[in-house]
């Protein structure tokens, strides 16, 4: 997995397909090298209508597609991977579907080194600060991003609350790879928001 900023779009209520469309293509303008749609609780038709637009808008930027949770569809949209929570099929179950990437949201080291001996390219790790986006589920902390570096060989991306004022000290320990939400997707200028990340990023070895 290339790259070192990854946007989650998570459709917000009230916005239409062409409005998401639009905020994810001013994102991606401004550098977003890797693209996940996250459409919780949708019907399938619904996650294919939107992923087909979003797939096809990535690949003009020449930057991957995801899709979340659902490795079947992700087949259909012949997307370039998947990303699985802790709660979904594991990754060795999602390759009887799907023959693309697959990456692991994880919470602690133990599932980290689990999701790996399963056969996943990639991790996620967090979530570094509660974030709404993740109700309920506590934060692992700067911690596990210390343990990631000092441990982990896969690619892997620090996720959870990160915006441009704590992402210095995401990078203090540690990563160099970071998912983004609501800090681009939410921002009043989403392609300026994505250009101060990835400068940011590219500012450390």
């Amino acid at each position: 997995m290339q790259g070192r900023l990854y946007l989650v779009v998570t459709p917000r209520p009230g916005w239409s397909q062409e409005k998401t469309l639009e905020r994810t293509e001013r994102a991606l303008a401004g550098g977003v090298e890797v693209l996940q749609l996250r459409a919780k609780d949708w019907e399938a038709r619904a996650i294919l209508e939107l992923g087909e637009r979003m797939r096809a808008l990535a690949w003009r930027y020449g930057v991957p597609f995801v899709l979340n949770d659902r490795p079947d569809l992700a087949a259909l949209l012949e997307a370039d991977g998947v990303h699985l929570g802790q709660g979904d099929l594991t990754p060795q179950e999602a390759r009887r579907f799907f023959s693309g990437l697959v990456g692991r949201s994880t919470h602690a080291p133990e599932q980290a080194l689990k999701a790996l001996e399963e056969g996943a390219d990639y991790l996620s790790v967090g979530p570094v600060w509660e974030t709404p986006t993740k109700p309920g589920r506590k934060a692992a902390g700067l911690g596990y991003v210390r343990w990631a570096a000092a441990h982990l060989r896969a690619p892997w991306f620090a996720i959870g609350g990160i915006d441009l004022a704590n992402l210095d000290q995401v990078l203090e320990a540690g990563a160099r790879r970071v998912v983004v939400v609501r800090a681009i997707l939410d921002a009043e200028d989403p392609e300026r928001a994505a250009r101060a990340f990835r400068e940011r990023l590219y500012g450390v070895a």
